[in-house]
C-alpha cells in the first residue's frame, strides 16, 4: 500500500537565486518547505556571471570571500574609445556564482528547508486544498515556480511563458594581466553583439569575458576576444570554463500567478529587458513572495498574488531601451554618438540609476581615495582587489 504523501506548506521548484531566497525566508517564517531541483547540487552548470548591483548586495548579505567589489564601468565604443563611469556610493559585486549558490543552499537547509536534488518537476494536481505531485511522494499547499526561463511550472499550469530571449555566451580566464580590474568593461558593438553588448568582468578568482545578442541574433565570442586582445591579453591567459544560455528579455510574463501557484525570478520574466540583469529581482521578489505566502497560509493574509501585483516592476524605461537595442544601430552611428553628453547621461542612468546623476570622473574618485588613505591608512585597504 503506497505511503501518504509527505505534506509541505510550500513546494519551491528550482534551487535558483529566487528559489533559495524564497525557501530560506519561508522556512524562517515557520512554513514547512520543500525545494525540488533536477540538478545534483546548487552550483552545477551555472549559466550566469553573477553580478550583484548595490541594491541586491545591501539587501542580501553574502560572504566576502565569494565576491569582489568593483566601483566603476568602462564603456567602450565600437572603435574602442571609452569613457569611465562612476557614481558616489555605488558599486557592483562580482561573485563566484556556483559557490555562492552552494552557500545559499546550505543556508536554506540550515533554516529548515528540505532540498530534493535530482528531482525534476513533472507535474502536480490539485486535490482538495493541496497539490499532489507526480514523480515524488509529496504534497504542498502552495507552489512557487522558480525554475528558470523555460519554466515547467508555467507550462504545466498554463501560466505566461517567456517568448523573447537574449543569447549569451561566456568564457572564464584565470588571469588577465593587462585587464584593469577596477572596472566592469562593457562594449557596444552591433557587429559582434547585435542587440546587446559584450563584457569583461573581474571576478573574485577569475575574469569573465562574454557577450549576448538580441532576439534572433547570434553573439560572436571569438571575434570579440580577438578584437579586444590588445586590451586584455586573452592569448596569454588560461581558459578555465565556458558556458552559454538564454536570458529572458520580454519583461513580466502574463499571467504570472494563479490560485496556489506563483512564478518568480526568470520564470516570471523578472529580468531587466534592457540590461538582462535578474539577480537583484530574483533575490528581492523570491523573498517577498515567500513572505506573502507565509502571511496567507499562517496568518489569514490576502492571496500573495494580489499584494505582489502592486509591487512588481514594470520596466518602462528598460522596455524602451530593449526596443532601441533591437534596432542594432550601425557601429559608425554608435561611435559618433559616443562621448556626447546625452550618451554619457544615458549610460550613467542605466548603470547607476538615480545615483548616476551625481557622476564623477575616475580621476576625482582616485583623488578621494588618496585623501582617505592619507588620513586613515586602513580605511582603503583592499578597495580595489
Amino acid at each position: 500500500m503506497p505511503h501518504a504523501p509527505q505534506r509541505y506548506d510550500i513546494a519551491i521548484i528550482g534551487a535558483s537565486f529566487a528559489g533559495l531566497a524564497a525557501a530560506k525566508t519561508a522556512a524562517m517564517r515557520g512554513l514547512k518547505v520543500a525545494v525540488l531541483d533536477a540538478k545534483p547540487d546548487a552550483g552545477h552548470r551555472v549559466a550566469t556571471t553573477g553580478i550583484l548591483v548595490k541594491e541586491a548586495a545591501e539587501e542580501f548579505d553574502v560572504p566576502h570571500n565569494l565576491t569582489r567589489r568593483v566601483y566603476g564601468v568602462r564603456l567602450y565604443a565600437p572603435n574602442l574609445n571609452y569613457v569611465d563611469l562612476l557614481a558616489p556610493g555605488s558599486f557592483f559585486l562580482t561573485t563566484e556564482t556556483g559557490r555562492l549558490l552552494t552557500w545559499l543552499a546550505q543556508e536554506t537547509m540550515r533554516a529548515g528547508a528540505h532540498i530534493l536534488w535530482r528531482t525534476p518537476f513533472t507535474g502536480a494536481e490539485r486535490q482538495g486544498g493541496v497539490f499532489v505531485f507526480s514523480g515524488v511522494n509529496i504534497s504542498a499547499r502552495h507552489i512557487l515556480g522558480a525554475d528558470g526561463a523555460r519554466s515547467a511550472v508555467a507550462r504545466h499550469f498554463g501560466l505566461g511563458r517567456n517568448r523573447h530571449f537574449l543569447a549569451g555566451i561566456e568564457a572564464e580566464f584565470d588571469n588577465l594581466e593587462r585587464a584593469d580590474a577596477r572596472f566592469l568593461h562593457c562594449f557596444l558593438d552591433s557587429s559582434l553583439a547585435p542587440g546587446h553588448m559584450a563584457w569583461v568582468a573581474p571576478g573574485p578568482s577569475a575574469f569573465h569575458a562574454g557577450l549576448a545578442a538580441g532576439p534572433g541574433r547570434r553573439p560572436h565570442l571569438q571575434a570579440f576576444l580577438r578584437k579586444s586582445e590588445t586590451i586584455f591579453g586573452f592569448a596569454g591567459a588560461k581558459l578555465v570554463a565556458r558556458r552559454q544560455g538564454r536570458i529572458p528579455c520580454g519583461g513580466l510574463v502574463e499571467p504570472w500567478a494563479t490560485a496556489g501557484v506563483t512564478l518568480v525570478g526568470d520564470a516570471a520574466g523578472m529580468v531587466s529587458p534592457g540590461t538582462g540583469g535578474g539577480i537583484r529581482y530574483a533575490l528581492h521578489y523570491g523573498r517577498r513572495a515567500a513572505q506573502l505566502v507565509a502571511d496567507h497560509l499562517l496568518h489569514f493574509g490576502p492571496p500573495p498574488e494580489i499584494v505582489l501585483a502592486k509591487e512588481l516592476p514594470r520596466f518602462g524605461l528598460q522596455h524602451a531601451m530593449r526596443f532601441a537595442l533591437n534596432l542594432a544601430p550601425p557601429n559608425s552611428l554608435l561611435s559618433a554618438a559616443f562621448g556626447t553628453p546625452a550618451m554619457r547621461w544615458l549610460a550613467q542612468h542605466i548603470y547607476f540609476g538615480r545615483r548616476g546623476k551625481q557622476g564623477l570622473s575616475f580621476a576625482d574618485f582616485e583623488a578621494r581615495l588618496a585623501g582617505l588613505d592619507a588620513k586613515e591608512p586602513a580605511a582603503t585597504t583592499g578597495v580595489f582587489r
